[in-house]
């Protein structure tokens, strides 16, 4: 990049400085490349009348400001509170300099340094509505140009290679600048002024529709405009592959059954619901609920895909709905929807004065289900050929794969359900310093965590690390998150379980460092610490629900209560362990669950219960003398396999196939049934060990279940009456801890917690009767943000002084 020249006045209207002159170097960290920092910089010093420079560096942004004292102060304050839009400004800092003279302000080139990157890169940010009007103007000259962008908006994490954030250091280094781009970006007073992915028709990138000959629905190789043609298709019901920003999706009609159906199907997807691209927030509010924070996630700058509770069919406001096939989100109380957040995707949906095409699009990941999504052509025609009828793709290289992000709204406040795009690698700041570490979470819904002084960088979504391809994105994405955050970790952290091959890749890559295995559910609870600001110096009260986790006791944990810090835990209470009968079977097979929870509750397999008529005879057979023998039965604690027993005892689900689909059609279940304060909750069994830890049965339950389902009372009302027992559960636990410890304050975390009805009802339950609860908002309480809580407990462990080391008493 060339020096830029634009100059700014040293004095206003002509007249000197009538003091002395000054001159400071002021230092701007955070978010402030590519979001248009240093032309805001600079018409500020030009504002301000001042001479000098500046420039993107490994730190920030760097600029020495020459003026009047008075100047020079407003200088420094209003470089925070008047950033643009997209920068975020975590600190500013100036020292005083030797005067240099000189009457204008210049945008020096970028400049590297020798020692650590500290600058924070923009994660990928939707198409700003001033790119969109050009994009929708038949006289702009970016008219219909599927990759608009400015320092608004457009995408960062995906496309950078390197710092500082220039286009050198980025995939769109391959395409130069035409005339009329490259003044735009040479411009300091333009909105595209170093606007990274800046480009137009001229000189790319370009798109390409690919149709096998011969593929369903592509009626031969269609020509003409790219997405005029793959808009064509899928009216006709095909399935498209969609190059996005991070990755692949795979796109089809929302309304047509059979497309939904045939995507389902090559997929083998089972009943996990589609997420869904709806053209606008009109149609959005007419197929689901919104609230305030729902209409500003739907559409800021992020935009997630947001959980959100269907409206029955016309209920909406005026106006016709898009249809929804069936298929889409089967048994679901919810439908997971988003906006456009790509030009692509606004010319998918189309654009006003467009002719009528599909309004609402299944918009799922490029992959088969827990692989990485797919980023590459050459993959993407390969990998998802036995799920694509066509391919829109283009040429411009994705460095690293992001996913959609995934929210709830609970109790006003977003929930992360997956941290991804518009995300990542945005950071956790943390409330004490560690050590540079890298934390490699868990083996689902994988991703990890670099860290140093007060932040945690945590990678997008990678997914489950159980194939090659996941391994591989795996060792990308790490790789990336080290060049672009400057981490050097010293030590690595990693779950206790002998088997993830997450903690197999830590070992592998050690090279001498020391690596910390973190229990799953202490992770759990350091993490929402963390993310709320604790610094450990107090322990909390820690409720770590999940599906799994590996115990101290080498038996599978999932129902904890944990007095915890990060230096260490106690285990306070946990449910009655259950056999797990042939591990992932019974995870796949809810019936088995229930039965197992039957069966070590001392309850009949009764013909008449739901769970009972679900196991086929032979296998109904076996699993008795499996019990009995306690053969291939590894003990459970798990709240999560409590949910799949109870949804199958209830009649609920039998049969998952994608992770905890028994829990969540349960929740589906018991929406709409409100708190039915007739029926009163079901109550635990609590009894205390020999080691004084308290055990929660739900044998009381487990009766009451079977006794709704005997009486003919709806499944809907029994899954409500079960969610209030186990909050109320909870409440009785944490009570009893804080007579015990005098501790006021419990951190909510787990897969479990997901379940937004269970996250609301223990809140309520626990800031009605005094205590501070902290639940997740920055990371998601499932495994996607366990690498958090394991960076704080490793980093600790390293540095804290062996009296410190020590276990909560």
């Amino acid at each position: 990049m060339n020096p830029q020249q634009g100059t700014a006045t040293a004095a206003r209207n002509g007249t000197e400085h009538t003091h002395p002159a000054q001159r400071r170097r002021v230092t701007v960290r955070g978010v402030v490349q590519g979001v248009g920092f240093r032309p805001f910089v600079y018409a500020l010093a030009g504002e301000l009348g001042l001479s000098g420079h500046v420039a993107n560096t490994g730190d920030g942004v760097v600029a020495e400001v020459e003026g009047g004292s008075e100047a020079l102060t407003a200088f420094c304050g209003r470089i925070s509170t008047d950033a643009p839009p997209l920068a975020v400004v975590q600190s500013v800092t100036h020292e005083p300099m030797t005067p240099a003279g000189g009457r204008g302000f210049t945008i020096a080139e970028s400049r590297g340094r020798g020692g650590t990157a500290r600058t924070l890169v923009a994660p990928d940010t939707a198409t700003c509505a001033d790119c969109l009007a050009e994009m929708s103007d038949p006289a702009d000259r970016r008219h219909r140009h599927p990759f608009i962008t400015c320092t608004h908006c457009g995408p960062r994490f995906t496309i950078v290679t390197g710092l500082p954030y220039d286009r050198s250091h980025t995939t769109m280094n391959g395409f130069p600048m035409c005339e009329r781009c490259a003044q735009e970006y040479s411009d300091p007073g333009d909105r595209r002024f170093h606007a990274q992915p800046v480009s137009c028709h001229d000189c790319g990138p370009r798109l390409r529709l690919h149709v096998p000959a011969g593929a369903r629905g592509a009626g031969g190789s269609p020509d003409g405009e790219p997405v005029a043609a793959a808009r064509r298709l899928l009216a006709e019901g095909a399935i498209v592959a969609v190059k996005g920003i991070g990755g692949y999706h795979l796109a089809c009609d929302a309304s047509n059954a059979g497309a939904v159906s045939l995507l389902r199907r090559r997929k083998a997807r089972g009943d996990k619901p589609f997420a869904l691209m709806a053209r606008d927030l009109e149609d959005a509010a007419r197929l689901v609920h919104l609230d305030a924070v729902a209409r500003e996630l739907l559409t800021g700058g992020r935009r997630p895909i947001v959980l959100l509770r269907r409206r029955a069919y016309g209920t909406g406001p005026a106006g016709q709905a898009p249809a929804v096939a069936g298929e889409v989100a089967p048994r679901s109380a919810d439908l997971g929807i988003m906006l456009p957040y790509s030009p692509l995707h606004h010319l998918l949906l189309g654009l006003p004065g467009d002719p009528p095409g599909p309004r609402l699009l299944v918009m799922t990941s490029g992959n088969f289900g827990g692989e990485p999504i797919v980023t590459s052509d050459e993959e993407a025609l390969e990998r998802l050929a036995p799920l694509a009828d066509a391919w829109l793709t283009h040429d411009r290289p994705i460095h690293v794969p992001c996913d959609d992000s995934v929210v709830r709204v609970t109790d006003g406040e977003q929930l992360p359900v997956r941290r991804s795009r518009g995300y990542a690698p945005f950071p956790v700041n943390l409330p004490v310093p560690v050590t540079a570490g890298l934390a490699v979470g868990g083996d689902l819904k994988n991703t990890f965590c670099a860290g140093e002084g007060h932040h945690a960088w945590l990678s997008a979504h990678i997914g489950d690390m159980d194939d090659l391809a996941t391994l591989n994105a795996f060792d990308g994405a790490e790789r990336q998150l080290e060049a672009i955050t400057g981490v050097r970790p010293a030590l690595l952290a990693a779950d206790r379980h002998p088997g993830y091959r997450s903690a197999g890749w830590a070992e592998r890559n050690a090279d001498g460092r020391p690596v910390h295995r973190v229990q799953h559910h202490h992770a759990h609870i350091a993490s929402v610490m963390a993310e709320h600001g604790l610094d450990g110096s107090a322990p909390v009260i820690g409720v770590a629900f999940d599906g799994t986790g590996y115990g101290d006791d080498a038996t599978v944990w999932g129902g904890e209560f944990l007095l915890a810090d990060y230096d260490g835990y106690r285990r306070l209470a946990h449910l009655s362990p259950v056999p797990l009968p042939g591990g992932d079977a019974a995870v796949r097979r809810p019936y088995r669950m229930a039965l197992a929870h039957l069966h070590a509750a001392g309850l009949p397999w009764d013909a008449d219960l739901p769970c009972t008529a679900a196991c086929p005879e032979d296998e109904l057979k076996a699993l008795a003398v499996q019990l009995e023998r306690n053969l291939g039965c590894v003990p459970t604690s798990s709240m999560g396999r409590l949910f799949d027993a109870a949804a199958s005892l209830a009649g609920v689900c039998h049969h998952a196939g994608y992770e905890a689909q028994a829990a969540m059609e349960f929740e589906a279940a018991a929406a709409g049934h409100g708190d039915e304060p007739e029926r009163r909750d079901w109550a635990f069994t609590l009894r205390t060990t020999a080691a004084e830890t308290l055990t929660c049965d739900p044998a009381p339950v487990l009766a009451g279940i079977a006794a709704d389902v005997r009486a003919g009372v709806p499944a809907g009302s029994t899954a409500a009456r079960f969610h209030r027992s186990v909050a109320a559960l909870v409440l009785r636990v944490c009570r009893i801890a804080r007579e015990r410890h005098r501790l006021g304050t419990v951190a909510l975390s787990g897969g479990v917690f997901t379940n937004s009805l269970l996250s609301a009802a223990c809140a309520r339950l626990l800031n009605e009767d005094g205590f501070t609860v902290l639940r997740h908002r920055l990371v998601p309480p499932n495994d996607g943000g366990l690498a958090l809580g394991q960076l704080m407990v490793a980093a600790r462990a390293e540095t804290a002084p062996p009296p410190r080391r020590r276990t909560v008493r």
